[in-house]
């Protein structure tokens, strides 16, 4: 039984060099509010599973939220400033 491995065509025409675009890196350092924010967010919630989570754990993931919240809305109103589609 022949192999056909070596008679497929190339699918990709130019190379994949496996770093992101100056556009990409833009677009990340532009989330990096929200992205830290849900980070803090999911610490919060992942000190909280194997135990009954304390008042102070509560105040930690409601602020956590909050933050997460005014990141979005940020992100959300400086893409409709500057007329880019939304991200959020």
């Amino acid at each position: 039984m022949k192999s056909i491995a070596a008679l497929q065509a190339v699918v990709t025409a130019t190379p994949f060099d496996g770093e992101p675009s100056a556009a990409e890196l833009d677009a990340i350092e532009q989330e990096m509010p929200l992205i830290l924010a849900e980070v803090d967010l999911l610490d919060a919630q992942i000190a909280t599973l194997d135990r009954t989570p304390s008042m102070l754990d509560k105040r930690r993931i409601r602020r956590a939220r909050r933050r997460v919240l005014a990141a979005r809305t940020a992100l959300t109103n400086q893409a409709a400033a500057t007329g880019a589609p939304e991200v959020a």
